[in-house]
């Protein structure tokens, strides 16, 4: 099954990434670690997660304040954001 992502949301995830590796040497992997096993979830049963807007499912991190929102079909997931819970949801809805 295929990941692909929407430029934004890989950028997010990349800046989370690094933000959290600034804050401490290697939280930042822990996240990116994170953010992997959040997305196999995902792959593995790609409709069991919350559906939340349209064809739109999310996965919650554990450790961590974020979502992944994905979008399944038949071929895998399309990463829409890696969303960080504070910010206003109406930035990924744009994505739609």
């Amino acid at each position: 099954m295929d990941v692909l992502f929407r430029p934004e949301a890989r950028i997010e995830a990349l800046e989370a990434q690094a933000w959290y590796e600034n804050r401490s040497r290697g939280l930042g992997l822990k996240f990116a670690r994170e953010l992997d096993d959040s997305i196999q979830s995902a792959l593995r049963n790609s409709l069991a997660n919350q559906a939340i807007e349209g064809t739109c499912r999310r996965v919650l991190m554990r450790r961590f304040p974020y979502s992944v929102i994905y979008r399944p079909d038949a071929k895998g997931i399309l990463i829409v954001a890696v969303f960080h819970h504070h910010r206003q949801p109406d930035t990924w809805l744009k994505r739609l």
